[in-house]
């Protein structure tokens, strides 16, 4: 299938000289919705995942039903003051300012074999710093799976000691 057909292209947003890739039209045709998830499923079972870990909130979108297509867990990953209880954070640097994640503290157990899927791989921040808090917590990255790669932004560069997978290039 050809995701393409179904990202509308929005210049200029959210500012002057960007391009937004915006995936709700994608989300709202039911079978490249499902076909998107069943491939980020299959490349869930390639690399032997026993649990995905998806950022908020897109990675929510699509990693919870890789998850429930495997019967494996899912793991949020979210902003601060949205978990109720213990949690583990990190702070990571982006182009213009700073942000921080949170995980609860007992979701990631030794030997969990972890999948990272989010919606977008552009400069790769959110993402290495996923990875960090799971392995931190004893958990293997085992892959992680994009719906969009922006290919001048580089954040494969980031990922280069993981395997990636990305349905569609910009």
């Amino acid at each position: 299938m050809n995701y393409k057909d179904y990202i509308a292209s929005i210049d200029n947003y959210p500012i002057e000289g960007v391009i937004f890739r915006d995936i709700t039209p994608l989300m709202q045709n039911g079978e490249a919705f499902k076909s998107a998830c069943d491939e980020l499923t299959d490349f869930a079972k390639e690399v032997g995942a026993t649990v995905v870990v998806g950022p908020e909130s897109r990675g929510f979108i699509f990693g919870c039903p890789v998850a429930s297509n495997l019967s494996i867990g899912f793991i949020p990953v979210r902003k601060p003051n949205k978990l109720p209880r213990k949690t583990v954070s990190i702070k990571y640097d982006l182009e213009y300012g700073s942000n921080e994640l949170h995980m609860h503290a007992d979701s990631i157990h030794k030997g969990d074999k972890v999948l990272i899927i989010d919606d977008l791989l552009a400069t790769g921040g959110t993402v290495d710093a996923t990875i960090k808090l799971v392995e931190g917590m004893g958990g293997e990255v085992v892959g992680c799976g994009f719906l969009i790669e922006l290919t001048d932004l580089k954040g494969r560069e980031l990922l280069k000691n993981y395997r990636v997978k990305a349905l569609m290039k910009y």
